[in-house]
């Protein structure tokens, strides 16, 4: 976004136009989904944001209030369409935000809304999403569930007061909305290593859910007539708050440190791949497919990229760059340098495709992304 000398003395106004034509500008606002815009513009994102904010200075979050830092806070919420804001902080982690107004517009232009369209969400957060499904699916026709009491009480408030008619209701939004309710369109505001069947069960034949899958990536899927299965492409990529109530599933049980004190290495190789591979976003992704339970992390310093691998369980595996090359280090029963080795040579046999190229298919029994056709591809299970 275009700098500007003095945010502080920037009023909302500013802001929004500056975000808007950002957005214009690099081609974010969708052309088959013209109706997001202007919802954009008549229901902005500061009326559904709290007084504080949270901003990562490097070492620890601190508060932005916006009684205090009115500049700082918009910057906050405006400052870029790729960036969220985080909303609520626990145990020093974050736990709830506004997501990125690009990946808001992307999902809502995903879910193919209509007016009329009765819609399940499942997170309502802050309500901003809320509403702008509200906006367009008309009076009375989208339910929002919050797992979280206090932000479904606050959510419900600020929804009332920009004149919407939408039920928020607090639970767990795992298991659907309570009752086996029918949904045109479902779509979730949260990460989910597994898609939820009971969330398919409440989608009409035909109808579609937009939901973000595990670390990286939305997925919108179109349940069969015949209700039994739900196919569909991988949208797009962006990280997501997990779902809180069944995190164990993709959080790894410990860190990189934990396991690599308790794991001594062996024997130490020089290798010829050059770690700085492991931060392209589209063989990310197809790690993220093949080897699910693996965890990455890259660091840059004068002798190049270094990699930080564990599976959260028992194994690990660094890359280090070095002015004599690169060096692989690795402990436990699994090799992982080995099996992300393995991992990118497939992914580069396959013509180094990206997130578009994949895509998802849900039974009631298992789940699985393909890549290329749903019926002929390969294909990688998703964990129970």
């Amino acid at each position: 976004m275009t700098a500007v000398d003095n945010t502080t003395s920037l009023s909302a106004d500013v802001w929004r136009q500056l975000l808007d034509t950002e957005m214009a500008r690099t081609g974010q606002w969708p052309e088959r989904s013209p109706w997001i815009r202007p919802a954009v513009a008549a229901l902005p994102r500061d009326l559904f944001a709290p007084g504080r904010l949270w901003d990562w200075d490097g070492h620890a979050w601190q508060p932005v209030d916006h009684d205090t830092a009115p500049g700082r806070w918009l910057e906050l919420l405006y400052g870029h369409p790729s960036r969220p804001a985080v909303t609520q902080i626990t145990d020093n982690l974050p736990s709830s935000s506004l997501s990125a107004p690009a990946v808001v517009v992307d999902m809502l232009d995903s879910l193919l809304l209509e007016p009329g369209h009765r819609v399940l969400e499942l997170g309502t957060g802050t309500a901003w999403n809320a509403a702008l499904l509200a906006h367009r699916a008309g009076p009375g026709k989208v339910t929002s569930i919050e797992v979280d009491s206090a932000l479904s009480a606050v959510g419900a408030s600020r929804l009332r007061a920009a004149g919407l008619d939408v039920r928020v209701q607090g639970g767990d939004g795992g298991s659907g909305l309570p009752g086996g309710a029918l949904f045109d369109r479902v779509i979730a505001t949260y990460a989910v290593e597994r898609i939820p069947w009971s969330w398919i069960e409440q989608t009409v034949p035909g109808g579609r859910l937009v939901v973000p899958w595990g670390r990286l990536g939305h997925v919108a899927l179109t349940v069969a007539d015949d209700h039994r299965t739900a196919t569909g492409w991988l949208q797009g990529l962006a990280q997501f708050m997990p779902d809180r109530t069944s995190t164990a599933v993709g959080a790894p049980a410990r860190g990189f440190a934990d396991i690599r004190r308790g794991t001594p290495p062996g024997p130490e190789r020089r290798i010829d791949r050059d770690p700085a591979e492991l931060e392209d976003w589209d063989l990310l992704f197809h790690l993220r497919v093949a080897l699910p339970d693996i965890r990455v992390e890259t660091a840059v310093d004068e002798d190049g990229v270094s990699a930080w691998i564990h599976d959260g369980v028992s194994s690990w595996a660094t890359l280090s760059s070095t002015p004599d090359g690169v060096f692989v280090h690795q402990g436990g029963p699994r090799r992982l340098a080995d099996e992300i080795g393995a991992a990118r040579d497939e992914w580069a046999g396959l013509g180094r495709p990206e997130v578009y190229d994949y895509g998802m298919t849900v039974t009631p029994y298992e789940q699985w992304t393909w890549f290329g056709a749903p019926d002929t591809g390969p294909r990688w299970p998703t964990p129970a």
